[in-house]
């Protein structure tokens, strides 16, 4: 018996020794300490050995078991070492070679326009007020010197929400609460989302405004002017020309539209342009005295005058986009043609 014990520990543990892989270390596990394995085996029958031989056959049986379990661990571990550092190797990766592939992302053109333009106003000493979107009546239209049932209002097609709440249909609003709460002289520009029942090719009914304020004594058209070229040439480069065309808008007299040179021909005319050579930029006008008198100021000691662009329009112009809704598609073929 002792002859077969030491015969299992010995062939144990050279099948041990010979496997490659953690299942033919189990297969060797099953053959020697399994349930029909051949040690298991010999511990089970210890009734037929006598009697006298029965303790040391049986502690020599354990020894040798432990020994090969001892072995199955040792070699188990050593595999599954090996094993991970194979695949740590595989998949090693050099956290200091440059990177591959990378997509990197762009602020979207609008963005991009808007801190451009807010740029240019801070540094000239505007301050940057934001205000509600949803306002009333009076704030969007009355106190702009636009009462009710005037003309003007056939302009913008107004989205109400009730009868004397609706969304802003332009960012002139903050300038009423400006003038309520801020005594003058001050310098604002406005900007933010705006809203009109207009849907086509060149409108939506979301679109972004810029809305420029400047209150203070004996100021009028001669520096507005001054100051909208220098905006544009900021924008736009020292070449870029201006054209001036008569306008009507209720809260400004008089009121003008600018025009600058097309940013896509550079003056020599093309469709987007309509071949004249310019595109509309800027509404402007010196703020109409019964504004200032409704909103608590001085029309005698004060004046001012507003500006503002249609952020929308002035980027699919520069950036030769023929339809508004792909400003606010999300469409990543659209902004990875934008970055």
């Amino acid at each position: 018996m002792n002859e077969k014990l030491d015969a299992i520990l010995k062939n144990g543990l050279e099948e041990i020794e010979k496997c490659t892989d953690l299942k033919a270390l189990d297969e060797v596990r099953v053959r020697f300490l399994g349930k029909q394995g051949e040690l298991t085996a010999i511990l089970r029958n210890m009734k037929e050995i006598p009697p006298e031989e029965r303790k040391n056959v049986g502690m020599k049986a354990n020894t040798i078991r432990e020994k090969l379990e001892n072995a199955l661990s040792e070699k188990t571990n050593k595999m599954e070492e090996e094993k991970l550092l194979a695949d740590m190797a595989k998949e090693k990766i050099d956290i200091t070679m440059p990177s591959k592939g990378v997509k990197k992302g762009a602020l979207h053109p609008l963005t991009r326009f808007n801190n451009k333009f807010m740029d240019i106003c801070v540094e000239m000493g505007f301050t940057v007020i934001q205000g509600p979107e949803i306002d009333t009546d009076y704030y969007n239209f009355e106190a702009l010197n636009v009462p009710k049932n005037h003309p003007a209002r056939d302009m913008q097609d107004s989205l109400y929400i009730t009868d004397n709440i609706l969304m802003r249909t332009q960012t002139s609003n903050m300038q009423v609460h400006a003038m309520e709460t801020i005594k003058p002289p001050f310098k604002i520009v406005c900007p933010g989302r705006v809203y009109r029942n207009d849907d086509d090719s060149s409108h939506s009914p979301i679109f972004n405004q810029f809305e420029a304020l400047v209150v203070d004594e004996n100021i009028g058209l001669k520096d507005l002017m001054k100051m909208i070229d220098t905006i544009l040439k900021r924008l736009f480069g020292e070449d870029v020309k201006m054209r001036v065309r008569p306008s009507y808008f209720p809260f400004t007299e008089p009121s003008i539209e600018i025009d600058a040179t097309c940013q896509i021909c550079k003056g020599k005319g093309c469709s987007l342009c309509k071949g004249s050579g310019f595109s509309e930029v800027f509404g402007a006008g010196v703020v109409n005295p019964k504004v200032l008198e409704m909103s608590g100021i001085d029309s005698k000691k004060y004046s001012g005058f507003a500006f503002g662009p249609g952020i929308d329009r002035s980027v699919m112009i520069t950036n030769r986009i023929p339809n508004i809704k792909y400003l606010f598609r999300n469409d990543i073929r659209f902004l990875k043609q934008m970055r």
